[in-house]
């Protein structure tokens, strides 16, 4: 697919490999469910033949993934990172698929971690990025977007994430920042974000959860929790946005009222 700016400075384009799939969801191609969940291509095959992950649906030669698929993938990543062999996950697997556990778990693991971003992505050759962002961005510029997680590269594709972050960065080159400076408020915003989120996500631990976890919650609690994510990710970001308005607001009306005095 391709991308093309407007007249109004937003860009057309789309990316291949996921698809809307009704009520049910998301569904990925393997390549995409396998980058979504952190994992190898080749350890899907893998986790297939050991029982621990259910085949894909198949239309034709492609393979589609679903949203249930990216959520046992994360639940698997976890359990090994847990230090669990691959028996023994498909043991606690069938475990909890019997009791009507897992459910529970990955009913909570898909309300914990869904509708976070909401991000629409936009894919591009590097000759339409040349021609979006003229010729003082360079080679190294697009490491540095990969590196932050602004793009993805693959071979003469670019694929940017988040349509948003994409047209936010074109505006501000066409008031003259230059890219570079762009991207070093980009990695300072990232390192704010990541401090706001572990301050989220530590009171939610501490006081929604508890400090022995999961295991020990009954589905009552576990229900619970889901309804309390539920009610935090409205308000985690409404928060940001408020308390970042308001310091914009601070921080330009002390701007201009210094710029009047030096006007006088």
């Amino acid at each position: 697919m391709s991308s093309q700016v407007q007249t109004d400075g937003t860009v057309e384009g789309t990316v291949e490999g996921m698809a809307a799939d009704g009520e049910a969801g998301r569904r990925y191609r393997r390549e995409d469910v396998a980058r979504a969940a952190g994992v190898k291509v080749r350890n899907l095959r893998y986790y297939q033949e050991r029982g621990l992950l259910p085949p894909p649906r198949r239309e034709g030669r492609i393979a589609w993934y679903s949203d249930d698929h990216l959520t046992r993938l994360r639940l698997i990543s976890d359990l090994l990172g847990r230090g669990y062999t691959v028996n023994g996950i498909g043991e606690l697997l069938t475990a909890w698929e019997q009791g009507d556990g897992l459910s529970q778990l990955l009913g909570l693991e898909r309300e914990m971690t869904r509708d976070w971003v909401h991000e629409e992505p936009v894919t591009m050759t590097r000759a339409e990025l040349r021609e979006l962002f003229g010729p003082e961005a360079t080679a190294e510029h697009t490491r540095r977007a990969a590196d932050l997680g602004y793009v993805r590269v693959d071979g003469d594709r670019v694929t940017y994430p988040n349509r948003r972050l994409l047209e936010a960065t074109l505006a501000l080159v066409r008031q003259g920042v230059p890219l570079g400076e762009i991207l070093d408020a980009g990695d300072f915003v990232q390192i704010q974000a990541d401090a706001l989120a572990d301050r989220f996500v530590g009171l939610f631990r501490r006081h929604v959860i508890g400090a022995e976890g999961l295991e020990p919650l009954s589905a009552t609690q576990l229900d619970h929790v889901r309804e309390a994510v539920a009610a935090l990710r409205p308000v985690a970001g409404e928060v940001v946005a408020a308390e970042f308005a308001r310091a914009m607001a601070r921080r330009v009306e002390a701007e201009v009222a210094e710029l009047l005095r030096t006007e006088q």
